[in-house]
């Protein structure tokens, strides 16, 4: 149900498939906070309809007649700025096309949405109206904050159970434990960039659909001192080196003996997302405690939020990405609400303060 006086977040559709855009209009206009004020078979059109009726929102393809989708959005921000959202197709080129798309300011992406299972449609519809409205909230222009939530949000119970905080377990081997979404792909890459060749073993959620989490690594691992990789399942945890969850799969961290290694799981979307923070730091908290360090960083709404408080009360160190660096203060926002931080600061200090507390711990 929408909230009284606020007005709809306003969305052009700009994809060169007449199923694609009938498809996202069906997803995008279910939802109360959402209204579709025009679609465009390619970007010109696009053009031309922004500026008669300006959105606060673009869905952009990335593959279309006359001018591709990365070199519109890359004019679109030099020229005046309106958050984007990219629809790209599962395949391994729409993957690294779309990591450019991400650097010159895209701020979420999506995948096309195609016909499937009742919960698959489901699923989707929901990820697809979230990405919308966290990029009306991002911060490439200020819009009205909208606090609509109408869909039931399951909790990392689904995947594992709440840690016990009477294990105080120590190890010499240390890990950190990062949660990111909107605007956390560039924000990742300031906090890894930074790091040294021996930084302990990270283990990383950043929202992001299926087919995209293996370009992303291989972007990061190509300018990073430390190792990155798409986590596989049975991966284990070592000094310089960072395992990013992959899209649609949750990431837990376990323990065998002194060993951290993660195990990749399916299941429900939690906190409206899978992957999802709250489940890597759960499990960070029940098998890491005062060996972890989280770090949670920009993006709406409140996933990791409850698993940074258990990390905490696991006697772990937790540190938030601050407001001003923030693309979207949500997730650290409420993360500060419930207690579950210790430190707060600007994006280009954590990765140092992780090192600090790291060496400190060692």
């Amino acid at each position: 149900m929408a909230i009284p006086n606020s007005k709809p977040i306003r969305v052009m559709i700009v994809d060169d498939s007449a199923v694609v855009r009938q498809a996202l209009t069906e997803i995008l206009s279910s939802d109360p906070a959402i209204e579709v004020i025009g679609t465009a078979h390619d970007p010109l059109i696009a053009r031309d309809k922004i500026r008669r009726d300006r959105p606060d929102v673009i869905t952009l393809d990335v593959e279309m007649p006359r001018m591709d989708g990365v070199t519109f959005l890359k004019q679109l921000m030099a020229e005046d700025p309106i958050p984007v959202v990219m629809c790209s197709s599962l395949t391994e080129k729409g993957a690294e096309i779309t990591m450019r798309a991400l650097q010159y300011g895209a701020v979420e992406i999506i995948n096309k949405p195609r016909m499937g299972a009742k919960q698959f449609l489901e699923e989707s519809r929901v990820l697809i109206c979230d990405a919308v409205k966290a990029a009306a909230r991002a911060r490439v222009r200020k819009l009205a904050t909208l606090t609509i939530d109408p869909e039931p949000k399951l909790t990392a119970d689904v995947i594992l159970d709440k840690p016990r905080f009477d294990d105080n377990f120590r190890t010499t081997e240390k890990v950190v434990a990062v949660g990111a979404s909107t605007g956390g792909t560039e924000a990742l890459r300031v906090f890894l960039q930074t790091l040294p060749y021996d930084a302990p073993g990270i283990v990383i959620v950043q929202h992001m659909p299926q087919g995209f989490t293996a370009a992303f690594a291989r972007r990061l691992d190509s300018i990073c001192r430390v190792d990155v990789k798409e986590a596989a399942d049975g991966d284990t945890v070592v000094p310089g080196r960072a395992l990013i969850a992959p899209g649609n799969t949750h990431m837990l961290l376990k323990r065998s003996g002194a060993r951290y290694y993660v195990q990749i799981k399916d299941g429900p979307l939690v906190s409206r997302h899978r992957p999802s923070v709250d489940v890597l730091f759960r499990s960070a908290a029940r098998y890491a405690g005062l060996n972890a360090i989280g770090v949670i960083m920009t993006g709406m709404g409140d996933d990791g939020a409850r698993g940074m408080l258990e990390m905490k009360q696991a006697k772990a160190y937790t540190l938030a990405q601050d407001e001003e660096s923030c693309v979207v203060f949500g997730m650290p926002q409420e993360a500060i609400k419930r207690g579950g931080v210790d430190k707060v600061l600007p994006l280009d200090q954590l990765a140092d303060e992780v090192m600090r507390a790291y060496r400190n711990q060692c």
